[in-house]
């Protein structure tokens, strides 16, 4: 008996699979999908070419036009709104594509946008964080605070400016660690690459040593030291005395340089200050 039913259950199903599969029109429906999927492929086709040549005009603008421009403009700042540009022409397109890609699978996106709300759409998909981000990345480079190639520091990462986009800035550390930071985690700043930066030397003395002459070599290696070469923009000067935390008494000598020379510098002066004075027979502490 219950063999009997599940025969007659399984006849009943097969019939209404058979009649719901006969009066669906496949005609129409293939029609209907090649349709949409030529429009997807031809829309798609159609913007890679609006992309490749935006980005050949957009590249040839910066690259060459502003490069060329009578009043200058400052390289690094040209790279950095070159980056912002490629930016937002690619969401632009990214934007459209999707737009056109709901809109071709039968989903009302201007009814919803228009219902809803923009603004409100956002919130509903969580893009509190991406607006945030698209403002405050706008003020840092309405604010010049940094330029692709600047030496920064930010929330204790450190390195160099390799891109600003408007959703993350791209920091290289010096081991070459490539930081992607959020712009909305950008809070303080320190730009090292706009002023002139110091450079402090501090070479280890004993207190029984003979300052006078110590003084003199290094004041004699200052004369000697090609300014313009090592991008020395003030003349290293002697500060005085000063204690380390473990004890040992230092002379410092300062000097200041053109961003990003300072490291440079402070090696090549330390080890000429050195050299000078051992080779003048005097004793350093080690």
């Amino acid at each position: 008996m219950k063999g009997t039913e599940i025969l007659n259950t399984s006849l009943n199903l097969n019939t209404l699979i058979k009649k719901v599969f006969l009066k669906v029109d496949w005609e129409s429906v293939l029609q209907h999908v090649i349709s949409v999927v030529f429009q997807l492929v031809l829309l798609t086709v159609v913007l890679l070419l609006i992309n490749w040549i935006g980005k050949k005009i957009i590249r040839h603008i910066f690259k060459t036009g502003l490069r060329n421009y009578k009043r200058g403009i400052s390289p690094k700042k040209l790279d950095t709104i070159y980056t912002l540009v490629l930016n937002i022409f690619k969401y632009i397109l990214m934007f459209f594509w999707i737009y056109a890609l709901l809109s071709a699978i039968g989903i009302p996106v201007g009814t919803l946008i228009a219902g809803a709300g923009i603004f409100s759409l956002a919130i509903g998909l969580g893009a509190q964080g991406f607006v945030s981000d698209m403002v405050n990345g706008f003020f840092i480079l309405l604010e010049q605070q940094i330029s692709v190639g600047d030496t920064i520091t930010v929330n204790n990462v450190e390195g160099q400016v390799t891109y600003v986009g408007i959703r993350t800035t791209q920091i290289q550390s010096v081991d070459g660690t490539l930081n992607y930071i959020p712009n909305r985690n950008i809070t303080v700043v320190s730009n090292k690459s706009r002023n002139n930066m110091q450079a402090l030397m501090e070479i280890p003395v004993s207190s029984a040593a003979p300052f006078e002459e110590i003084t003199k070599i290094i004041n004699q290696i200052n004369q000697d030291l090609d300014l313009k070469k090592l991008q020395i923009t003030k003349k290293p000067y002697i500060v005085g005395f000063s204690n380390q935390p473990d004890g040992t008494l230092v002379i410092q000598v300062a000097t200041y340089t053109k961003p990003g020379a300072q490291f440079h510098v402070k090696n090549v002066l330390l080890e000429k200050y050195l050299s000078g004075i051992t080779g003048a027979g005097i004793d350093l502490p080690k």
